[in-house]
């Protein structure tokens, strides 16, 4: 059942991405990348990596997280039920099958889409920085919520109040629950890392509006839909919505201070590509290259799709910028 649902789920992401990258990136940056892909690769490799281990390292503990977090024995939930109560039970007043679809949708489908898609995107851009704080608030995001599930014991209200609400993920889709208690435990509710997550993917939609209008219009509903669906569907407390959005802000100002720290680019004014060309020139195992942008660069240093011919070898060393 599991396979069945992650090959429908990766059926589901192939078929928008075909339909979305083309559209919201384009052609002119699609080429550029097919250039530059290497270049983006190395730049955005080591915090990529870092994304990769805190995955794994998520992946090995939650499995541990239960036990350690009743160790702790800090039960939030009656807590949240004394602060909400039953308001929760308002959305189920919008509940329909449509609705439900509808939610149910974006809190499995959306949700792994708006993940992805933004990481092709940033990576088709010739400037890695808004990749490489992406991928450092996708890592902040992870190792943050990781620390306070397990500080944190609280049960969603649909654990809590399972005949008041309806609108039940898994009353909809029993087959969801495969896939779901594959990454998450009932216990694992505060904050809403559905929420936060689609949260810091709306702000970086909004700092690349200009780049990517139409992502732009897409992954802000679209992010909304998905931190209403974890209500509707009872889920979440508005508690754990509200930390989300929170932890989100933090990870992105937070991925904005970090990202850099360690590049001797950003912090030093040294180009790296450049200082290892002018080694190998030194050392006489490559012709020179000119890394200045081009003239018909735009400020992504991203060509207008005309080839501009490299200078030639015969060239004076002396016309390059020293």
């Amino acid at each position: 059942m599991l396979a069945e649902l992650l090959t429908q789920v990766a059926v589901v992401i192939a078929v928008l991405l075909v339909g979305f990258v083309p559209l919201c990136i384009g052609r002119r940056r699609l080429r550029a990348t097919r250039r530059e892909w290497r270049d983006r690769m190395r730049e955005s490799a080591p915090v990529a990596s870092v994304v990769l281990v805190v995955l794994l390292a998520n992946r090995f503990t939650r499995q541990h997280l239960p036990d350690l977090s009743w160790a702790i024995d800090w039960n939030l939930t009656p807590t949240f039920y004394a602060i909400e109560g039953e308001a929760i039970i308002w959305f189920q007043q919008f509940a329909s099958p449509t609705v439900t679809q509808y939610f149910s949708f974006v809190y499995i489908y959306g949700y792994v889409f708006i993940l992805i898609f933004p990481v092709i995107a940033y990576f088709a851009l010739s400037d890695t920085r808004p990749l490489r704080e992406l991928l450092s608030a996708y890592a902040l995001n992870y190792l943050l919520g990781l620390f306070l599930y397990l500080l944190v014991i609280a049960y969603g209200p649909r654990n809590i109040m399972p005949t008041e609400i309806g609108t039940v993920l898994y009353d909809f889709r029993p087959q969801y629950q495969y896939l779901t208690g594959e990454v998450n435990h009932n216990t694992n509710v505060f904050p809403s890392l559905h929420t936060s997550l689609s949260a810091t993917i709306a702000i970086f939609a909004y700092r690349t509006r200009e780049e990517y209008p139409i992502w732009f219009a897409v992954a802000v509903p679209l992010a909304a839909s998905i931190v209403i669906s974890t209500m509707y569907l009872g889920i979440h407390w508005a508690i754990d919505v509200v930390a989300g959005i929170l932890l989100a802000a933090f990870t992105v100002y937070a991925a904005d201070r970090l990202v850099g720290r360690w590049s001797l680019s950003e912090d030093f004014g040294i180009e790296v590509d450049e200082y290892a060309a002018r080694i190998r020139r030194v050392a006489g195992t490559s012709a020179p290259t000119d890394p200045s942008p081009s003239a018909e660069d735009d400020e992504y240093g991203e060509t207008d799709g005309t080839d501009v011919e490299s200078p030639s070898s015969d060239e004076p060393s002396t016309s390059r910028r020293s």
